[in-house]
């Protein structure tokens, strides 16, 4: 039976990789100097780069099921997305940290219907959205407002980290949220002002985070 993955790492060192060889030899001489963060669901429908129209070394990324952020408790251990934060806000000095989630996202419907019964660590992880569920029956509707509500969640918790609240208010540091909708292509961003979701192809910004700016 054909290695389809083996034929697939040679075909991209073959023939991708020298069309962008220099760029990538820049990066390690340089080093990484990604702008954004960008906080996403594992979902393999979600593909940062094709959203955001860019390339190696613009976004330094952490994914995870329901794009969630762990509230900043001050405790220490194996806490991968804290880390990617602290790393991203304290390391990089990125200027922008993008939470999104997504439509028919699984882990907001796990909410709801519940998830594979041996999966102790997803059941415990989902409760990271458990504030955003909405106590109505199940719809599609319902599930998209949740996967809405998840996303300014997450922001809020963001807001809960000391480096990043301290770089939002000394106007440094951006947050936004978004979802997308993968049936349509369109990426609907949060807008603080009015409180919701808005199509990218229509909104005056990039999304906000759950605070007014300054100025």
């Amino acid at each position: 039976m054909p290695d389809e993955l083996l034929a697939r790492l040679r075909r991209f060192h073959e023939h991708t990789f020298p069309g962008v060889q220099d760029q990538f030899q820049d990066l390690v001489t340089h080093g990484q100097h990604p702008t954004t963060l960008f906080i996403g669901c594992s979902d393999s429908r979600l593909v940062p780069y094709l959203l955001t129209g860019t390339g190696p070394g613009d976004l330094f990324m952490v994914r995870n099921v329901g794009a969630f952020v762990p509230p900043h408790d001050g405790s220490t251990g194996f806490h991968g997305t804290a880390a990617a934060i602290e790393y991203a806000v304290l390391q990089l000095q990125v200027s922008r940290i993008i939470v999104c989630g997504h439509s028919h996202c699984g882990g907001i419907r796990a909410l709801y219907f519940g998830g594979p019964a041996r999966a102790s660590n997803l059941a415990v992880w989902l409760e990271l959205g458990r504030e955003a569920v909405l106590p109505v029956q199940p719809s599609d509707e319902a599930l998209r407002r949740t996967e809405q509500r998840a996303v300014v969640l997450q922001l809020e918790r963001l807001m809960g980290y000391p480096m990043v609240r301290e770089q939002v208010e000394a106007g440094r540091l951006a947050l936004h949220g978004w979802h997308y909708v993968i049936e349509e292509g369109e990426v609907h961003v949060f807008d603080v002002h009015s409180g919701g979701f808005l199509p990218a192809s229509a909104a005056p910004h990039a999304g906000t985070g759950p605070y007014h700016p300054v100025g």
